[in-house]
């Protein structure tokens, strides 16, 4: 078994993390390679589910909505198996880039929709999943974004933090990513990273937040946790049965599921929305 030091072993609160034994990619299928990439070896049953996506993605209209894309898109997993623990890569254990579809954590989740949004073939959406997944586009443990934030606020962002901007209420807090209370590492061999975060208490989320949230919106369940930004992450979604939170969680009563948005909510400390570019 791979040995893994992922953030979602220390989010044992969100319903993200899981004590599930990671699944190896095992099963050998077709090789992708991307630009400036080594080819990867894809099992049959993500190449497969790869293939069918793109293949849709084909026939949509040109210049669809972003988040109408990334609400198809996330709808090609729901039913999928979560599964934590996913990625390889430790201060220990050398990186590596991870696509595997048979099964998703709350994060890879994310990751795999936002990166397909973007992409229009094979060698395209790896090339876009390590620009997401990485900073610089370097596959190394210390340069993997590991905290939700990250996707705004480090190089070659891919989203863009709305959350001030959703209400007046909403509230900064500087925060040493990384580091526990008691000073020690939830990632050991990752460097703590003082950052300003800004989210939205569940108490001020009304019907007039909720008018400028966009399908396609990612949302961070903020935590007061000393060290983390979030302990959640899903997918804003308006349907004909009102907003709901589109989400790989190990509850056993969300999991690869749309759960009601503010059922969802209400009793977090709040969210952090990351909109789409």
């Amino acid at each position: 078994m791979y040995k893994v030091v992922p953030l979602m072993l220390v989010i044992a609160m969100s319903g993200c993390a899981d004590k599930s034994p990671q699944r190896p990619i095992d099963e050998p299928g077709a090789a992708v390679t991307p630009p400036a990439v080594a080819p990867i070896n894809l099992d049959s049953e993500t190449l497969s589910k790869l293939n069918d996506i793109l293949a849709k993605q084909a026939t949509w209209p040109a210049g669809q909505d972003n988040g109408q894309t990334i609400n198809l898109i996330s709808q090609q997993f729901l039913g999928t198996p979560y599964v934590a623990n996913m990625l390889i890569g430790s201060q220990d254990t050398p990186e590596k880039l991870v696509i595997d579809f048979r099964g998703l954590d709350c994060f890879t989740y994310i990751d795999y929709v936002d990166a397909l949004s973007k992409s229009h073939n094979q060698a395209e959406f790896v090339q876009r999943l390590i620009q997401t997944r990485y900073a610089h586009s370097e596959i190394s443990f210390p340069q993997r974004k590991h905290f939700f934030t990250d996707w705004a606020q480090v190089a070659k962002t891919n989203v863009t933090d709305i959350t001030a901007q959703l209400s007046p209420h909403a509230v900064t807090q500087m925060k040493n990513l990384n580091q526990k209370a008691d000073g020690g590492s939830y990632l050991p061999g990752l460097k703590n990273v003082r950052r300003s975060i800004t989210y939205l208490s569940s108490d001020f989320i009304d019907d007039k937040v909720l008018a400028q949230l966009r399908t396609g919106d990612y949302i961070g369940i903020y935590t007061h946790l000393a060290g983390l930004d979030v302990t959640h992450t899903g997918i804003f979604i308006m349907t004909e049965n009102g907003p709901m939170l589109r989400n790989a969680s190990s509850r056993k009563e969300n999991m690869k599921v749309d759960s009601p948005f503010m059922d969802y909510v209400i009793n977090t400390p709040g969210i952090v929305v990351l909109r789409a570019k």
